[in-house]
């Protein structure tokens, strides 16, 4: 069922969890949906839950803890009807990173801190500013996490024998290749199986998740037919039986500065993830959801993570998706998976020890795939040449340098190359030939043919600025404005197609009026628009050019100029 929702976009409004919307209107019927939805949902999370925390290097019931923790907390916070929240294969790069630097404890505060970095961007109304995050810049760090998601499987898609699997990608490799002669058949069967199986079941079959399928068979297998794999219990030991209680490990100040960095990336990362799958799920069931206070609820729900031994969540798009497509319509439905997940571990966590590791890793591989946005990738490579250099760029970055370093690095270069873009965009003319406004001065009409007739008086110049003027164009304005053959008694500046304005452009009118003053020429502003005129106020120019002389149509500009002229005349007679 899918129906469209208009939403009252009040600010009290906007940080009110949709589960109390939800609820007004809730029914049996409704209930009957999403417990179905929830408890497939739960399902479906469980390997994925176990993958992401064994991938990230921490134990698999953290990532279990995490899925039920914070999916339970965005479900009843959020705002969304049917975000599923949990730890994701995005995470896994900086999760791993983080532990290998700073230990466990130094990811439970990295955790926290990013929470908390989300509920102050929910309550600043940052959830509308999340859109100008560069789509090249997505595309390029999500496949680059898919590329480290699976370099990281490599030792147990295969079997080798290793210890350890360093961080850095072409160590990681140089390392694959030196042991590549300790693969065991019996592990890459076993992952190749898994692959195909998931691949085969989920085309014929939708209800019954294929990687559940593949975990309950090649763990059996594994038991039946004593395969020499390693197990989730032959490299972790027994999963607990109980749920953990809350904890927060010592923190200083030194250690909050130097995890302050990756708090920020997990923060910008949940963001991200959260609102492009809530806006995938808005498409899918009509609906709306609330921005700001989902990245409360985000920020909430990696607090009480990390005090309860979690790793950080954001929303899931493809568990999001199967909750969906499964009738789940209210967040009733993702708080069932969050306790779904809770049973499964506290009644048959001793039979997850058993799940074979390269089950799991087959499963990454699958997620990798799907993460890397191929299509994309190509299509981007195809299009504008900066869109494709950020993407490259940042992709590079993730991959062979840092998550963080390519988020920036990628933001930066992306609005340096939009400021290039706007400066090429921006235009300076002088015209021998006016537009005529509409009646009332309240606009121009776009053809200068028009109204040709219109006479500029001799000794009058009239420029035109068409587009921004920003600091990126401000030089080009001033040197234009240096380009003239003798000064004129008057000059018309139309700044009709000017939509905005920044302090540097306004220095730059303001250098242009003093010139002008210098030379004795008269300026005149036509057709300045609200906001411009606001901004002269505010900054002092309103009042130097003097009111009489910012008129709202070219016609008063001219009328302006002759009475100018005209004065001039009599004053040298």
């Amino acid at each position: 069922m899918v129906w469209f929702e208009l939403e009252d976009t009040t600010p009290k409004i906007m940080l009110k969890p949709k589960l109390f919307t939800a609820l007004k209107d809730y029914s049996r019927e409704k209930f009957v949906s999403d417990l179905i939805a929830g408890v497939i949902v739960g399902i479906v999370a469980l390997p994925l839950a176990i993958a992401f925390a064994i991938a990230s290097g921490v134990s698999p019931e953290k990532g279990l803890v995490t899925a039920i923790v914070a999916g339970f907390i965005i479900s009843a916070l959020g705002g969304s009807r049917v975000q599923i929240g949990g730890p994701t294969g995005a995470f896994i790069v900086i999760v791993y990173g983080i532990v290998q630097k700073h230990g466990v404890d130094g990811l439970i505060i990295a955790t926290i801190l990013a929470g908390l970095i989300l509920i102050v961007m929910g309550f600043a109304r940052f959830g509308t500013a999340i859109k100008f995050v560069p789509h090249s810049v997505i595309v390029g760090f999500t496949s680059g996490i898919a590329l480290i998601i699976f370099s990281s499987q490599i030792k147990d898609l295969f079997g080798l024998s290793l210890e350890k699997v360093p961080g850095e990608f072409l160590e990681k490799w140089k390392l694959y290749f030196e042991h590549s002669g300790s693969f065991r058949w019996e592990a890459t069967a076993v992952s190749l199986g898994t692959i195909t199986l998931i691949l085969v079941w989920n085309k014929f079959f939708k209800r019954i998740p294929g990687a559940l399928v593949a975990i309950l068979f090649f763990s059996a297998a594994a038991q039946i037919f004593q395969l020499p794999v390693e197990t989730i219990a032959s490299r972790f030991g027994e999963l607990p039986r109980s749920f953990p209680v809350p904890h927060l490990p010592a923190v200083d100040l030194e250690m909050i500065s130097r995890l302050i960095q990756p708090a920020f990336t997990i923060a910008l990362l949940a963001a991200i993830e959260s609102l492009l799958s809530a806006v995938v799920a808005d498409g899918m069931i009509g609906s709306r959801h609330r921005s700001n206070i989902e990245l409360v609820a985000q920020g909430i729900a990696n607090v009480f993570s990390g005090l309860f031994g979690g790793i950080p969540a954001t929303g899931a798009i493809a568990r999001t998706a199967t909750n969906i497509k499964n009738g789940g319509r209210t967040p009733i439905a993702g708080i069932i998976h969050a306790v779904t997940l809770l049973l499964i571990l506290l009644f048959f966590g001793q039979w997850a020890k058993l799940i074979p590791l390269a089950c799991l890793a087959g499963i990454l591989v699958i997620v990798a795939y799907h993460m890397s946005e191929w299509r994309s990738f190509l299509a981007l490579l195809k299009g504008p040449r900066s869109d494709a250099v950020v993407m490259i760029l940042t992709f590079l970055l993730t991959v062979f340098v840092d998550l963080t370093v390519a988020i920036e690095v990628g933001m930066v270069l992306s609005a340096f190359l939009f400021m290039h873009r706007m400066s090429t965009v921006t235009e300076f003319k002088m015209i021998s030939s006016v537009a005529k406004f509409d009646e009332g001065g309240r606009g121009e009409k776009e053809s200068l043919e028009e109204t040709s007739r219109l006479r500029v008086p001799e000794g009058v110049e009239v420029f035109e600025i068409n587009g921004p003027l920003f600091f990126g164009v401000s030089h080009e304005f001033e040197e234009t404005m240096r380009i003239i053959e003798k000064s004129p008694k008057v000059r018309i500046l139309r700044l009709r197609h000017v939509p905005v304005i920044d302090a540097t452009g306004l220095q730059s009118l303001k250098q242009f009026h003093k010139k002008c003053r210098i030379y004795r020429v008269r300026l005149i502003l036509s057709g300045a628009r609200p906001q411009l005129v606001r901004a002269m106020r505010s900054s002092g120019l309103y009042e130097e050019i003097g009111g009489e002389n910012i008129v709202g149509s070219i016609e008063e500009a001219l009328e302006r100029s002759r009475k100018i002229m005209s004065a001039e005349a009599l004053s040298v007679k």
